[in-house]
């Protein structure tokens, strides 16, 4: 198999709903239309900003329908595999591949905290079921499951594995893996506010959150650090930090959606548990995107 090049921006999208929690297919595909006008490089669905937990297989299945329909072809639709047993994962994945996505972003365990052992052969499992490229995705801050660099290269001779969505929150962990698998896989960074660093150290693209509210600045910052345009981009990650902040937080569904409706791209509805940010914890969200809406940069402004 050869493996694609995926690489750029590929935002985590959002989960559109209306005001009564069914899904809004319209939003959605709105949503993704807006992103991919505005050069994002592919997108991944029904993440953890994508409230997957809340959504049943169906419903997740037919969030990847909107966005292969939405996308047209314009960008790879990636289609997140967080299922809590292997057996409902491959139930998941054979859906969606029929449905035509481009790949998937699997989770080694969520809920349960795999060892190195059972992680590894989950997503062996999956990839032999996928017949896909896949893109690992590593969270030990969030999902407590770690594949370490070690893992990686032992997982090297899956011919599937394509890419690694490097969450950890620790920015020595891209040199490591660098130094231990070379270039083996494509490597992205998960985690918002270290998105220069990231870069800075060779990763190949970003998995996005606020991108989805600013996806043109989001792909500016790429295209300034491939460049080697670092003060240029540098100024613009300082610009963007307060607000990928946001992105790092147990609420950044209530923090990314309450971005969107500033920004008048989206809506706030949301699954319960799940509730609409109030009082000081919402005035606070609200001063930092309507400051950086004031001083946002007009050469790399998000076309409406």
């Amino acid at each position: 198999m050869s493996s694609p090049r995926w690489q750029g921006i590929f935002p985590a999208i959002t989960t559109k709903f209306h005001a009564d929690e069914s899904l809004d297919a319209e939003g959605t595909a709105r949503h993704i239309d807006f992103q991919i006008r505005n050069g994002i490089h592919g997108l991944v669905t029904c993440g953890s900003l994508g409230e997957a937990s809340t959504l049943t297989l169906e419903e997740k299945l037919e969030v990847a329908r909107i966005a292969l329909q939405a996308a047209a072809g314009r960008v790879p639709v990636l289609a997140n595999v967080s299922e809590t047993s292997t057996r409902e994962a491959l139930r998941y994945i054979d859906g969606a591949n029929r449905l035509g996505v481009a790949g998937f972003m699997v989770m080694p365990s969520v809920i349960y905290v795999a060892d190195a052992r059972e992680a590894m052969l989950n997503v062996r499992t999956m990839a032999k079921a996928a017949q896909q490229p896949i893109m690992v995705y590593n969270n030990p801050v969030a999902y407590r499951v770690d594949l370490k660099p070690e893992h990686m290269l032992e997982l090297a001779d899956c011919e599937w594995i394509s890419a690694i969505k490097e969450s950890s929150d620790d920015i020595r962990r891209i040199t490591d893996l660098r130094n231990t698998v070379g270039q083996r896989y494509q490597l992205f960074l998960g985690v918002d506010d270290l998105a220069y660093e990231g870069l800075a150290l060779g990763c190949d693209g970003l998995l996005a959150g606020v991108g989805c509210a600013f996806p043109r600045e989001t792909v500016a910052l790429y295209e300034l650090m491939k460049a080697g345009r670092f003060a240029q981009a540098l100024a613009l990650y300082q610009w963007m930090t307060p607000m990928l902040h946001l992105d790092v937080s147990t609420k950044l569904v209530q923090n990314l959606k309450l971005i969107d409706v500033l920004v008048g791209v989206g809506t706030e509805h949301m699954r319960r548990p799940r509730l609409p940010l109030i009082g000081p914890e919402r005035a606070a969200i609200e001063r930092i995107v309507r400051h950086a809406l004031d001083t946002r940069p007009a050469e790399y402004r998000s076309l409406a």
